[in-house]
């Protein structure tokens, strides 16, 4: 790996984002308009946000930087960007980790957004400890989802094979990350299956930061699990990155 052409790339990826508005915008305001929608809609639910907040705040930076960089990332490689960067001492990897680390602060940048939004505007009760776990769980998990966009852009030839992978990827996790059931009642084989899902630690994560009010060990277990499955998702990547697009 050579942290100069890593920078190099990510330094070119955030100029070509920040050209880009409309991108910009669904990266950065879309998580927390999503939010702010479902706290409208448990308005007259007393407590309802309080409990189903912070689960969404770790899964809707997941979903949408997985959308957004997997079709972004895809684009170059239809364009033959990417295959021309691949001609010079650039390796695959450091290609793709100079995009991890570009759409990763990104990421860190929505989060924080949402995060706020969420304890205050939103109403959330969360202590000053508990408010930086949450912060840093949405952060750990956005940077998750930009690095399985990127691994997603990687195997998939067009824009609509990226697309084709959200069902395959992120819907199954939503179903059994405890949003919709707790895991605890779930199905001994669903409940296995949950077991190895990262954004069943980003959910779980959340709620022992709200529950504990900070960064405990199990936090800190999970959002390291969640991490872990972000360099995996890089490395599988580069791995099944291809030097032609067609």
């Amino acid at each position: 790996m050579n942290p100069q052409i890593t920078l190099s790339t990510a330094r070119r990826v955030l100029i070509q984002l920040g050209r880009d508005h409309r991108t910009v915008a669904m990266l950065l305001v879309l998580p927390s308009a999503l939010l702010g929608l479902m706290c409208w809609v448990y308005s007259d639910i007393p407590g309802r946000f309080d409990r189903v907040g912070p689960q969404l705040l770790g899964i809707l930076p997941f979903v949408v930087m997985f959308v957004v960089t997997s079709v972004a990332t895809l684009r170059e490689r239809r364009a033959g960007t990417l295959e021309r960067l691949l001609t010079t001492p650039m390796n695959k990897l450091d290609l793709l980790l100079g995009y991890g680390l570009a759409f990763g602060l990104v990421a860190i940048v929505q989060s924080g957004i949402a995060a706020l939004l969420t304890m205050t505007l939103y109403g959330v009760d969360a202590e000053t400890k508990g408010g930086w776990a949450l912060f840093l769980s949405a952060a750990v998990v956005g940077v998750f989802g930009a690095a399985a966009g990127l691994f997603a852009s990687a195997f998939a030839r067009t824009e609509f094979q990226a697309v084709q992978l959200l069902p395959a990827v992120v819907i199954p996790q939503l179903f059994l990350c405890g949003l919709f059931v707790p895991r605890s009642q779930l199905d001994d084989v669903l409940n296995a299956v949950s077991d190895v899902l990262p954004l069943s630690y980003a959910v779980d994560a959340m709620n022992q930061a709200m529950q504990r009010g900070g960064l405990t060990g199990q936090v800190g277990r999970d959002l390291a699990i969640v991490g872990g499955s972000a360099l995996l998702a890089l490395a599988a990547g580069a791995a099944t990155l291809r030097r032609q697009s067609a």
